[in-house]
């Protein structure tokens, strides 16, 4: 028998609020698409009939049938791919049971509380401590990959560091764990994967508009002695090749670089609007919102104390998905933008808390009035060694003696 995880009413609400959001996930690269068409059929016909000094009749057109096959096939392989990218990106490992038997037995008696499939498990070499989900649709999770070192035999897996281990207790790190299934029952885990495939799409066409631009008028700024003396023959032609290339790679990177920033700003709100029923969820699976408190209390005081060139390696493009935000690093000179224009990937941690209390005191039928102290309220007086001395938990070791 599953553990419920939300109330119907909150399950009801989030599977809307993602409905709408793949929704969105869908459409907008039919809008990028269009955006394009429509300056082809106006700016762009406009550069035709001036290039070529006489009226150009007809349309640019696109097959809807056409842009509809490409846009799902895309989404299709950034669905199927997505997953492996992304843990090929952390330099993460697929780990097997001898190597990881803790871990591997507490996301299999998570797993099965919540009646999930239970998903592969990896570990990224890092002091970091943090976690995150990641689902597609590639390969089963029928647990056939747990004795190799290989990330492709499961359709989601849960991604851990070293630090994360090292840092945090039994029941700290069980509650993480919950959190990050949670995630995968709840699919949103599979919704964030497919959603990054506008991001990547326009991120690549601005930069390649970029470098065209910039080539371009390297090429003939270096050129530009050399032909001076070459008489006005070819001067218009020249004029022609300079302005369309121009204004081609001009509204290429604003078109481009507009829905970049539209759907990163969509991805990122859409990241802190799921870690609220993780939360909850995860509270709901363990019995124990004081562990899941204590563990965020934990992370929140460490982030800020990790080295810049740590956080951004652990980055690689999952920068929403982790549990605790990765925001506090510096801006690079290497990035393109700093995230600081941006809402954060993810909500306050405070107020997360906040929320989990609340959790708590529903479950336990104390009000905020009643005066009377509830697990978490009594977990978060000294962080995480309150939350486990307030909720003492078996062992690892004590369950196999017990079994």
């Amino acid at each position: 028998m599953s553990t419920p995880t939300a109330t119907p009413a909150i399950q009801r609400g989030f599977r809307l609020r993602m409905l709408i959001a793949l929704g969105l996930v869908v459409c907008l690269p039919f809008a990028f698409v269009y955006t394009f068409l429509f300056l082809a059929n106006t700016v762009g016909i406009s550069l035709l009939e001036w290039a070529n000094e006489r009226p150009y009749h007809g349309e640019f057109y696109i097959s809807p049938v056409l842009l509809t096959i490409v846009v799902l096939g895309g989404l299709a392989v950034q669905y199927r791919l997505g997953p492996r990218v992304v843990l090929n990106s952390v330099d993460a490992r697929a780990v097997d049971r001898d190597s990881y038997p803790d871990l591997h037995a507490t996301v299999t008696r998570l797993a099965s509380q919540v009646d999930v499939a239970k998903p592969g498990l990896a570990v990224i070499d890092s002091s970091v401590p943090n976690a995150f989900a990641v689902a597609g649709s590639g390969g089963g999770s029928d647990g056939r990959s747990d004795n190799r070192d290989d990330t492709r035999g499961h359709h989601a897996h849960i991604v851990v560091t070293t630090g994360l281990l090292e840092l945090l207790t039994d029941d700290e790190r069980e509650a993480v764990l919950a959190h990050e299934l949670a995630h995968l029952s709840n699919r949103d885990a599979n919704l964030m994967t497919i959603a990054w495939l506008l991001p990547t799409i326009t991120y690549y066409l601005a930069v390649a508009a970029f470098y065209v631009l910039y080539g371009f008028y390297r090429v003939l700024g270096s050129g530009t002695h050399s032909n001076r003396s070459s008489g006005n023959s070819d001067g218009r032609g020249l004029l022609v090749v300079l302005v369309v290339i121009t204004v081609c790679a001009v509204l290429t990177l604003t078109v481009s670089a507009m829905f970049w920033l539209a759907s990163v700003l969509f991805y990122r709100v859409l990241s802190r609007e799921r870690e609220y029923v993780a939360d909850r969820a995860a509270a709901a699976i363990t019995g124990s919102p004081a562990a899941l408190v204590s563990a965020l209390e934990t992370l929140d005081s460490e982030m800020p104390t990790q080295p810049d060139d740590d956080l951004r390696k652990l980055d690689g493009g999952a920068e929403a998905l982790y549990l605790a935000p990765l925001e506090d690093r510096a801006f690079g000179s290497k990035e393109l933008l700093s995230t600081d224009i941006f809402p954060e990937t993810h909500p306050p941690t405070a107020k997360r808390i906040e929320r989990l209390r609340e959790f708590a005191r529903e479950r336990d039928g104390a009000g905020p009035e009643t005066g009377i102290e509830t697990e978490t309220e009594i977990g978060s007086g000294s962080g995480s060694e309150s939350a486990s001395a307030t909720n003492p938990r078996p062992t690892d070791s004590e369950r196999e003696e017990d079994r």
